[in-house]
């Protein structure tokens, strides 16, 4: 994968996933991801519509803008090839500190398991660099 896409999802950029609905119509939400092992990492919860999403249909979309650059971003389709426990909020606390600058999860709520999608890319769609300022 370029690095300037693997820069985007290691970076403090939220991504936004997009899900098929039951009735075939998208549905996005913003999250936290990184990128480890060739695969791009999406923490979440368990029981949320986009985990209720993939279980029936595992294809995906993502986007990515960078913070400092919103002219800076990519589009990514693939596919969630494995759906990985995150019950001891390791994959969490992670991405806690790269958003957020601390050490621990601070949205828990009582019975909550978080779990990571697995991604695998397929097609990355890398937009060239912008500044702000060109046109």
């Amino acid at each position: 994968m370029e690095s300037k896409v693997i820069n985007l999802l290691n970076g403090k950029n939220l991504v936004f996933i997009a899900t098929i609905m039951k009735d075939g119509s998208p549905q996005v939400s913003p999250v936290w991801a990184d990128f480890e092992d060739e695969h791009i990492m999406v923490n979440t919860a368990e029981g949320r519509i986009k985990h209720k999403n993939v279980l029936r249909d595992p294809r995906v979309a993502l986007s990515i803008v960078d913070s400092n650059n919103p002219l800076d971003m990519t589009s990514i389709k693939g596919t969630v090839v494995e759906i990985i426990p995150d019950y001891d909020y390791i994959h969490a606390n992670k991405l806690t500190k790269k958003y957020l600058g601390k050490e621990t999860y601070p949205y828990r709520r009582e019975n909550e398991k978080r779990i990571i999608f697995k991604i695998k890319p397929e097609k990355i769609f890398v937009l060239p660099e912008l500044k702000m300022n060109e046109g």
